[in-house]
């Protein structure tokens, strides 16, 4: 009998997995982190004989090179992909053994990249489940924009193709295993569901019921901004990644975190957004932890940049650490726990500002100097506050300049996003209330509320996720 074994990595909406038999196993599109791989193996009691990845990503560092240097297992890339290192190529059609009765059958399916592979898990010749990375997934597809502009179309086509592909030579009753589309930026759209069937997805997939004119369409014009450090990933994966460094960094004293921030380096409070608003290390920005530290730090920190991490315990600075290493930040500069009075040199007072409800917003009396929506430009078509000023969060650490004058009341559409802006807004000196809050709040307090094919009054111009 064969086992399947989900690893999630959900900060950036990603799973690997583990599969095999009684004795060896395979790992698809392992994360950075492989120590998690590693006990998911130990604890079946299996030897990990094969790596495979589905395509040279763009959104994570793959562990996949450093775990088969470990594990003395064979790494298989797809044949087409332009690495540098020493791999296995496969084809369209290659089989491998992974255990008795159990056997890995490659599948081209281009579209995410040029390159892209899925691979067939098959017990005595039948189809147990299918490996999609990123082609078909759950109510969607992988983008088809992150390889190079001029391909965009061309993959947007293939696509369509892969997918019939999927459609048209397994059973209906087949397990899609993607690695994208829970939340990953990597995905076309966002969609419900954690499991899904070949079979429910000729029924429900954009891909699977639109002509192919009508499914690249739709799909062109639903695209949005990538997050900055994909960049950065392809390159790294495609050079081969270094093993992934755990150690914990320096610590840092008041003073070491006070030249940091005088010398221009990133300082980041990683506590929740309710204890930084009520005090924090002047300067500091704020990405909780709990959120998606991984995708939005790493998307806005210019690339590079030494940083200093500010944590409420050890255990919380491990598990960020751990999170922006998969994405190709390995080393802080530096990093401190406990409360800002152990970061504020003597003589110096934490800063804070108020949070707020959009009740609290609707009751100003006059109204706000500044209403700053940080969503992205999908969200905002959806409705928005009339006179606010739209800036995405991922715009908005190059674009302070472009925030009215006054006090600036800034929200999203739960608050986490809204206390990321806050911060920065407060580190470059402004006048700030977070407001925290759901935006299905802001109609109920009576704001008004706009809607339309444009995206209101404001600044924003970018599109954004």
């Amino acid at each position: 009998m064969f086992f399947i074994d989900t690893i999630e990595t959900e900060g950036l909406g990603n799973r690997s997995y583990l599969a095999g038999g009684a004795h060896t196993a395979v790992v698809v599109d392992p994360p950075r982190d492989i120590d998690r791989v590693l006990a998911a193996a130990a604890a079946r009691g299996v030897r990990i004989s094969h790596v495979v990845e589905t395509h040279v990503h763009n959104d994570y560092v793959t562990g996949g090179l450093d775990l088969a240097r470990l594990t003395g297992a064979a790494y298989l890339v797809p044949a087409a992909a332009r690495v540098t290192f020493t791999r296995i190529p496969v084809a369209d059609g290659d089989v491998v053994n992974v255990d008795e009765d159990i056997t890995l059958r490659a599948m081209a399916t281009p579209g995410h990249t040029p390159h892209h592979t899925s691979y067939v898990l098959e017990e005595q010749g039948a189809a147990a489940a299918v490996f999609t990375g990123g082609s078909l997934l759950i109510g969607s597809v992988g983008r088809p924009d992150l390889v190079e502009p001029r391909l965009t179309e061309q993959l947007a086509r293939a696509q369509h193709a892969s997918a019939h592909r999927l459609a048209a030579e397994l059973p209906d009753e087949t397990p899609v295993l993607p690695t994208h589309g829970f939340g990953s930026f990597c995905s076309s759209s966002q969609s419900e569901g954690d499991t899904t069937t070949i079979g429910k997805e000729k029924v429900g997939n954009d891909a699977l019921v639109k002509d192919v004119d009508s499914f690249v369409a739709a799909l062109l014009a639903g695209l949005e901004d990538v997050p900055a450090y994909y960049a950065h990933m392809g390159p790294a994966n495609a050079a081969g990644p270094t093993p992934v460094d755990l150690t914990a960094p320096p610590l840092a004293d008041a003073a070491d975190i006070a030249e940091r921030l005088a010398a221009g380096e990133w300082v980041v409070d990683l506590r929740n957004r309710i204890a930084f608003a009520d005090g924090h290390v002047a300067g500091s920005f704020n990405f909780e932890a709990d959120g998606k530290i991984a995708t939005y730090l790493a998307w806005m920190i210019p690339w590079g940049k030494p940083i200093t991490l500010l944590a409420e315990s050890p255990a919380q600075l491990a598990a960020a650490q751990r999170e922006l290493v998969r994405v190709g930040i390995d080393r802080p500069a530096a990093a401190a726990t406990g409360t800002p009075r152990d970061w504020i040199p003597d003589g110096h007072a934490p800063r804070s500002f108020p949070r707020a409800t959009f009740a609290d917003l609707a009751a100003q009396d006059p109204g706000p100097d500044v209403i700053l929506d940080v969503r992205r430009n999908s969200e905002r078509a959806t409705g928005w506050i009339e006179g606010s000023v739209h800036i995405p969060i991922h715009h908005l650490h190059r674009r302070l300049a472009d925030v009215p004058a006054g006090t600036v009341w800034v929200h999203c559409a739960g608050g986490m996003r809204a206390g990321i802006a806050a911060s920065l807004l407060d580190a470059a000196g402004r006048d700030v209330v977070a407001v925290d809050d759901s935006l299905d709040a802001a109609a109920d307090a009576g704001l008004p509320l706009a809607t339309g094919t444009g995206t209101g009054t404001g600044t924003g111009t970018g599109t954004g996720s």
